[in-house]
């Protein structure tokens, strides 16, 4: 009589559909199983001889926009094996029920999917949209109920960290590079957990990963035959720090001096080219700190110190403490500190035209220009109008050189991509300062060596950057070095880092969508789970 329905709903092939009815609430299908036999789920052997009979109701998923209820009479069997521990067991339907469920195979598979994509509330808003009523906890534990997918052997494995809580806790992503699936997340990233995961996971042939200290030594400790491979992006982000301190280094080079208040006569001798003032190094707040700092990482690293005890003890990144401990002095941390001047500098024209008219009130040029938008305070005014209290008339102001992250970008950028009226300020920067030009020079190359995987040509490179005085590229210079053998693979073999960087971007979503209910346990599942 309802044949119809069980072609409509395959999982209802193995009942008997006794009634159907159908209500504002819903819709309630009555039945019994089909089979005469039932498999015990201990033993496996099969029984015929009925002990009970009990009526037991499943949600299923839903049929025409209402929820929907199957009522079936579940029989319970007496064991024939004499040997089992079980002496009667309820029937299971294939492919309809599961032990101690309340919910069909076909609605719970639904559920699960729903909280994988969509995690606890955003979950539980779909399926009550769709007719279903769960509770946003119910679709977590669901997730934590699954089991975890097999890992197999990893031929070409991915590793890269991922915040729980930026610049507090850190972990592991490990990832398939032939199929882009994450295999595995660790709780940290320290190098005995990434080796200990290799020991236990062996097949491990090439290791695609970042500039990471730990995860390098992680890898010769877990899997010492494994090619490790430093991802290319990373060498070239590298590449881009160290080109923005040399630029902050040189960039007073570029400063055109101060023209004077009266010109001097044909009469007059020529004057002589000043020679350029060393740079002086700014004070204040930021300054001070900046020298403790660099005092105290000097300091615990000439006591044997790790960089990450140092980051532990001082409540510093990791990255903070690496910059402090690379830098070759105190100057080229504080080149890059002190006062923001260029808040002022798209106004001083404007002050220029008002010292002109006879304006020299500091309080009053403040309170115009920032009517215009200016952020800064009074006494950064006051301090460059200080100058020109002396001379009879303001000289017209000295444009300022490029910023550094802009000339930085100028270089970065291939020749072919930059824009015309940045090529020329690029091209008049490289002809004023020769350490500007070599260093452009020696990032065209590394370009070229990176584009076209010409890591035989590194070690020139190298030793080409380590004639020129640019402490900045030495640095860098070092670090490879240190990193050699995986850098030649890296500037060598085609494998990268790129599907790993696309699973964290995907990860962080995951991480957002739960809000303070991810945690490891469930975020390990999402992420391995919902491929």
């Amino acid at each position: 009589m309802y044949r119809w329905l069980t072609v409509l709903l395959p999982h209802l092939a193995l009942l008997v559909i006794d009634s159907v009815a159908a209500d504002a609430d819903g819709v309630l299908i009555r039945g019994h199983a089909r089979a005469a036999r039932s498999r015990c789920g201990r033993c496996g052997g099969e029984s015929a001889r009925v002990h009970s009979h009990y009526v037991r109701t499943l949600a299923d998923a839903v049929i025409g926009g209402r929820p929907a209820a199957i009522r079936f009479t579940a029989r319970r069997f007496f064991c024939r094996n004499p040997n089992c521990e079980a002496v009667t067991f309820v029937e299971q339907v294939p492919d309809l029920t599961i032990r101690y469920a309340r919910r069909t195979a076909l609605l719970r598979d639904a559920l699960i999917s729903i909280a994988l994509a969509l995690a606890g509330r955003p979950g539980a808003r779909l399926a009550a949209a769709l007719g279903t009523s769960i509770s946003r906890s119910s679709l977590l534990r669901l997730i934590r109920g699954l089991p975890d997918p097999p890992v197999t052997a990893v031929a070409v494995l991915g590793v890269d960290d991922f915040a729980f809580r930026r610049r507090h806790d850190y972990g592991t992503i490990l990832v398939d590079m032939t199929s882009g699936h994450p295999v595995d997340l660790l709780a940290d990233r320290e190098a005995g957990t990434f080796a200990a995961w290799l020991e236990a996971n062996p097949g491990t042939e090439v290791i695609c990963r970042d500039r990471a200290g730990a995860y390098a030594l992680g890898g010769r400790e877990g899997a010492p035959d494994a090619i490790q491979v430093a991802d290319r992006w990373h060498l070239w982000h590298n590449l881009g720090q160290a080109v923005e301190k040399a630029v902050a280094a040189h960039r007073e080079c570029l400063r055109d001096p101060a023209p004077d208040a009266q010109e001097p006569t044909a009469q007059d001798p020529p004057a002589a080219v000043p020679e350029r003032q060393p740079l002086q190094l700014p004070e204040g707040r930021l300054a001070a700190r900046t020298r403790d700092r660099y005092s105290a990482v000097q300091s615990l690293l000439q006591q044997g110190q790790s960089i990450g005890a140092i980051a532990r003890e001082l409540h510093l990144t990791r990255h903070t403490v690496r910059r402090f401990a690379r830098a070759q002095g105190i100057e080229e941390l504080l080149s890059r500190t002190g006062p923001r001047g260029v808040l002022l500098d798209p106004f001083k024209a404007h002050l220029h035209r008002r010292l002109a008219d006879g304006i020299t009130d500091a309080a009053a040029l403040t309170a115009e220009i920032r009517t215009a938008g200016y952020r800064g305070s009074a006494q950064t005014v006051r301090r460059y109008l200080h100058p020109f209290r002396t001379t009879p008339t303001a000289p017209p102001p000295v444009p300022d050189p490029p910023k550094v992250r802009h000339l930085s970008g100028w270089i970065m950028t291939d020749p072919d991509h930059l824009d015309p009226d940045d090529q020329a300020k690029l091209d008049d920067a490289r002809a004023r300062c020769p350490h500007l030009d070599a260093l452009a020079g020696h990032v065209t190359e590394f370009a070229e060596i990176l584009n076209g995987l010409h890591g035989d040509r590194l070690d020139a490179w190298i030793t080409n950057v380590d004639v020129d005085d640019l402490p900045a590229l030495r640095s860098f210079t070092t670090g490879l070095r240190n990193d050699h053998a995986a850098v030649i693979n890296g500037l060598t073999m085609t494998h990268n880092s790129g599907a790993v960087e696309g699973n964290v971007n995907r990860l962080k979503t995951i991480k957002r969508q739960m809000y303070g209910r991810a945690k490891f346990d469930l975020l390990r599942k999402r992420v391995l789970l919902a491929q």
